[in-house]
C-alpha cells in the first residue's frame, strides 16, 4: 500500500521539524522554501528539497504538488505569502491543506479559504508550558478539542503497587486512561488489573476539569 506523500512549504524550524519526523516514520516528503540556505540545509534530510516561490502558480505546477496528498504550508511571518500558497494549493487540488498561523486573524483568514488544519504552534506551546508550570505531574498537554484534553502525568510514589480498579478514573473524575507508558514498553488501553509502579506516565484523556480533578486527588 502507498504511503502518503508530503509537501512542506516554508523550512523554517516549524517546517522543517515536521518535514524531519515525517522522513523518520517513513513518508517521502518535499520541501519547498524560497531561502536557498534552508533548502541546502534540508536537501540531505528530506527526499527532495527546492529553492521556489510557493506564490507563483506556475512553479508549483511544474514541481507537481497536485499529485500530494497533503500539503503543510509553514511559512512563517510573511502572512500574504501564506494566504496565497494556501489558495493555491487548494485550486490544484491538494487533498489536505494543513497551514501554520501566526495569530487568530490569520487563522480565521485560512478557515475561511478552506484550509483543512490551522495550527498555532507559539500559542499551542505556550499553553502547554503553562499547564506544566501550574502542575507538577503533568508531564505533556494537548487540547484536542474545545471539550476534550489528552495529558501526561507522572506517577506519584503514593500509587505505586495500586491497580487501575482501585484507581478507578473514570467512574471517580469522569476521565479514562488510555494508555501507561512503562519504562519496559507502552500498554496501550490498560486493563483494571493493570498495576502501576515508580517511574509509570499515565495517558489521560478528559475535560480539562475532569483531569484537573484528577490530578489534584492522586497527588495528595
Amino acid at each position: 500500500m502507498r504511503k502518503n506523500q508530503f509537501v512542506i512549504i516554508g523550512l523554517g524550524r516549524f517546517g522543517s521539524g515536521i518535514g524531519s519526523e515525517l522522513i523518520e516514520l517513513g513518508y517521502e516528503v518535499l520541501g519547498i522554501d524560497k531561502d536557498e540556505e534552508m533548502v541546502d540545509e534540508m536537501s540531505s534530510v528530506l527526499t527532495h528539497a527546492v529553492v521556489a516561490d510557493s506564490t507563483d502558480e506556475d512553479v508549483l505546477r511544474s514541481l507537481g504538488v497536485r499529485n500530494f496528498d497533503c500539503g503543510v504550508i509553514a511559512i512563517g511571518d510573511d502572512i500574504q505569502a501564506s494566504i496565497l500558497t494556501t489558495i493555491l494549493l487548494k485550486d490544484l487540488g491538494v487533498k489536505k491543506v494543513v497551514a501554520k498561523a501566526v495569530g487568530e486573524l490569520h487563522g480565521r483568514v485560512l478557515e475561511k479559504i478552506g484550509v483543512d488544519r490551522v495550527v498555532y504552534p507559539e500559542r499551542d506551546m505556550g499553553i502547554r508550558v503553562a499547564h506544566q508550570l501550574v502542575s507538577p505531574n503533568l508531564l505533556d498537554y494537548i487540547e484536542l478539542s474545545k471539550d476534550y484534553t489528552i495529558a501526561e502525568l507522572a506517577v506519584p510514589k503514593c500509587l505505586c503497587g495500586v491497580s487501575l480498579h482501585e484507581l478507578n478514573p473514570r467512574a471517580k473524575f469522569g476521565c479514562s486512561i488510555v494508555a501507561i507508558n512503562k519504562p519496559e514498553g507502552i500498554i496501550i488501553a490498560p486493563t483494571a488489573e493493570d498495576v502501576l509502579a515508580e517511574k509509570d506516565v499515565l495517558v489521560v484523556i478528559g475535560t480539562n476539569e475532569q483531569i484537573e480533578d484528577f490530578e489534584e486527588a492522586i497527588v495528595r
